[in-house]
Formats: structure tokens, sequence, C-alpha cells
């Protein structure tokens, strides 16, 4: 009921379409781009709840407040912690490995500001867990969510970071201008 209502909302009443070609396996990493408003949280949700896809996202720790900690939880949203330690690539990778379904979101260009300098975790995940990466696109002046490529990591970071750049050029985030590959 909720994700009918969620579909109703995004693709009726603001009047987005999806156009997804690639499928979706059990295991995968989303890298979606461009972000450069808080508005593609949002659209990400209805997204996701319309097509019935549960799918976790990563979300930096100071997010994760009260009463928002609860909500982002409930919604899929685990907390990074960049001060610590631990390497958040190798566990996510490991607990790809380890369990029977695996959906991550992410956005590389870590921030909605201008960065062309692309985070490169959700590759290593989706590397070191030997799962695809799916390539979705957001476009406000089209109106449209996208995902019309897959990507097996090769390891050849450098190349394949290329090429996955070269895939959302088209795209037009809410502020074009504070997006860059």
């Amino acid at each position: 009921m909720f994700g009918k209502f969620c579909g109703w909302l995004l693709y009726r009443c603001m009047g987005w379409r999806a156009h997804v070609t690639v499928p979706h396996p059990d295991k995968f990493v989303i890298c979606l781009a461009p972000h450069t408003s808080n508005w593609d949280f949002l659209l990400g949700q209805l997204y996701s709840r319309a097509e019935g896809i549960k799918i976790n996202y990563l979300m930096k720790k100071e997010w994760f407040f009260w009463p928002l900690g609860w909500l982002f939880r409930r919604t899929g949203g685990i907390p990074v912690y960049r001060d610590r330690k631990t390497s958040m690539t190798d566990s996510m990778a490991e607990a790809a490995r380890m369990s029977d379904t695996f959906r991550l979101c992410v956005t590389p260009e870590g921030t909605r500001s201008l960065n062309s300098e692309w985070k490169k975790g959700f590759y290593f995940i989706a590397y070191k867990a030997h799962i695809p990466i799916l390539l979705y696109g957001v476009d406000y002046e089209r109106k449209l969510i996208e995902c019309t490529e897959c990507v097996i990591p090769s390891g050849d970071v450098e190349n394949d970071m290329q090429h996955i750049k070269q895939y959302f050029v088209s795209y037009k985030g809410k502020h074009p201008e504070q997006f860059g590959v």
C-alpha cells in the first residue's frame, strides 16, 4: 500500500519517470549521481519504495542524531564514522559476501557541492565482494531516474572510474553547477 502511494506521488504528482534496463541481481552496489541536493534523498526513498526495492545507503554519522537517526536507520541508513581506524569498505564487502542479499546505494561525490574527485569506496566494496555496480543517474531537467549500465569492477580503478564518470556526463542534477566529473 505504501509503495503504491510512493509511486503515485513520484510518478503521477511529481511527474518523474524511471527507465531501468539493467536487471537487479540479489547483490549489487548502486553508484548514484549527480548528488547536488537533499531532494535526491527524498527521490531515492520514493523510488525504492515505489519499485519495492529495499536499499541501504551510507550517510555521514553527523546526520544520525535524534530523532533523524531513528528515521535514517529505519529507511536503510548506515552511519559512516570517518574518524575510526576501521575500513568501511572491508566491513561492507564482508557483509555483502556473507549475506544472501546486499543492496547498497552510494553517492560517490560524497557531498552536494562541486567535487570532481569522487570517493572510490563504492568501487572497492563491489570489487572486494565480487558484485556488480549499477549506474543510476538522476536527471532533474528530464525528471528521469535511469539505470542502463552495469559495471563489473576489473581492478583497474582509474579506467573503471573514468568509464563510470563518463556515464553520468549527460545527467543534470537539481543544481547542475554543483556537479562535475
